[in-house]
């Protein structure tokens, strides 16, 4: 599953989610954000449509991180940066 907000998209890697006793993510998500995320049959989802994260999401990472520390390390964040790429290849970072 996945869902983007306004810059990140946030991938979920569900099969990791089928043996979490923590769910981390949504606690850190009720406690650091808005609570957009929400469990549903034991597993994080979006606590509405895809228009409800690009209007309510704070982008906090919370959920990444919670996940990461106390769950199961299913969540990873996207966040491109424009013109990193470039950067990159300017400075022979690549």
């Amino acid at each position: 599953m996945h869902f983007e907000e306004r810059t990140i998209k946030v991938v979920i890697d569900e099969s990791k989610c089928a043996g979490c006793t923590t769910h981390a993510c949504v606690a850190g998500c009720k406690l650091f954000d808005r609570g957009i995320l929400v469990l549903k049959d034991g597993k994080p989802a979006l606590g509405g449509d895809a228009e409800f994260a690009q209007r309510i999401g704070t982008e906090c990472l919370a959920c990444e991180y919670e996940c990461w520390f106390r769950g199961n390390k299913a969540i990873t964040i996207e966040a491109p940066i424009p013109g990193l790429e470039e950067y990159k290849r300017k400075h022979g970072v690549l």
